[in-house]
C-alpha cells in the first residue's frame, strides 16, 4: 500500500482555506448530530448520513451518465471507505461512553497523526515545522476540550482509534487524489458507507419522524459538501502543511455552541482557540500558494 504520489504543484493556501470552509460546514453537521442524539440512535444517524450522500449525486448521475462516476482504482476507494466508515463508528461508540469533550479531542487530536502516516505512505516530507505546528494546535485542543479523567480509560482506546483511522482516511484521499476527483472520491465512500451501515439498520431500526427526517437530510448535505470540499483541499496540498486547519473544528464548535446553547468559552478556551488559530498559520506561513 506505499503508493507515491507523482509531483504536482502544491498550493498550500488554497488548500487551507477550503479545509477552514470544509471544518465549519462539519461544526455545523455537529449541530445537527447533537440536536438528533436523544431521539435517533447511532445507527440511523450514519446511514442517513451516507445514504444522502448517495442521493446526492443522482442528478449528475441522471445528467451526464455513469461515465465521470467510472474509476480504476476501486480498491483504493474501498480502503478511504474502511477508514473513514471505522473512524465514524469509533467516533460514536467515543460519544456514548466517554464525556463530550473528551471525544472530540480525539476527533480533532487527528492532524497530529496525518504528517507521520503520510510520510511513511505517501514519502511525503516530514520536517520539524510540521510536528511543532500539529503539537501546538494539540495544546490548543486541550485548553478547549478539557478532557476529564476518563481521558485515561481504556474506553479512550477506541478514541484514539478514531482519531487515527480519520488521519488514514484523510491521507487516503492525498493518495487517491493524482487520477481521482473531489466528486467521485465523496460518492463511492457514500456508497460503499451505506451499503455497510445497512447492515446494523437490520436490528437496530427504529421510526423517525418528518422533523427528524428533516436534520437527518441536512446533516447529510453537510457532510457530503463538506467531505467534497476536504477532497479538494487534500489534493491542494499535503495533510502535513494544511492539516493544522482541521483544529479550527473544535473554535468553531465553540462559537456554535455559545450561540446556539449559550456555552460561555472561558480564559483557557480562548487561550486554546488562539493557539489552534497560530498553528493553522504557522503550517503554511512561508510557503508559496
Amino acid at each position: 500500500m506505499s503508493r507515491i504520489i507523482p509531483s504536482r504543484s502544491v498550493k498550500p493556501i488554497q488548500g487551507a482555506l477550503l479545509l477552514t470552509l470544509s471544518t465549519l460546514l462539519f461544526s455545523f453537521m455537529g449541530v445537527g448530530i447533537r440536536e438528533l442524539a436523544g431521539n435517533v440512535n447511532n445507527e440511523s444517524v450514519v446511514f442517513f448520513r451516507n445514504l444522502i450522500g448517495v442521493v446526492f449525486f443522482l442528478p449528475l448521475v441522471l445528467l451526464k451518465g455513469p461515465g465521470p462516476l467510472k474509476t480504476l482504482r476501486l480498491k483504493s476507494h474501498m480502503w478511504r471507505t474502511t477508514y473513514g466508515l471505522a473512524a465514524m463508528y469509533c467516533f460514536f461508540y467515543a460519544i456514548a461512553h466517554l464525556p463530550l469533550a473528551d471525544a472530540m479531542l480525539f476527533t480533532y487530536s487527528a492532524p497530529v497523526f496525518t504528517p507521520l502516516i503520510a510520510f511513511w505512505w505517501l514519502k511525503e516530507p516530514l520536517t520539524r515545522r510540521m510536528l511543532l505546528t500539529s503539537g501546538i494546535g494539540l495544546i490548543g485542543v486541550f485548553l478547549v476540550a478539557k478532557p476529564s479523567e476518563a481521558l485515561f480509560d481504556t474506553q479512550s482506546l477506541v478514541g484514539i482509534a478514531a482519531s487515527l483511522l480519520a488521519a488514514f482516511a484523510f491521507v487516503s484521499i492525498r493518495e487517491m487524489s493524482d487520477t481521482e476527483p473531489a466528486f467521485r472520491i465523496v460518492f463511492y465512500f457514500a456508497l460503499f458507507s451505506t451499503l455497510i451501515s445497512a447492515v446494523p439498520l437490520t436490528w437496530s431500526w427504529q421510526p423517525i419522524s418528518g422533523h427528524e427526517l428533516g436534520l437527518l437530510l441536512v446533516v447529510g448535505l453537510l457532510a457530503t459538501v463538506s467531505q467534497i470540499v476536504m477532497s479538494k483541499a487534500y489534493a491542494m496540498a499535503p495533510p502535513g502543511i494544511i492539516g493544522p486547519f482541521a483544529y479550527l473544528a473544535i473554535v468553531f464548535s465553540g462559537i456554535i455552541a455559545w450561540l446556539r446553547w449559550g456555552e460561555t468559552p472561558d480564559l483557557g478556551s480562548l487561550l486554546g482557540a488562539l493557539l489552534i488559530f497560530a498553528s493553522g498559520l504557522l503550517s503554511i506561513s512561508r510557503r508559496k500558494a
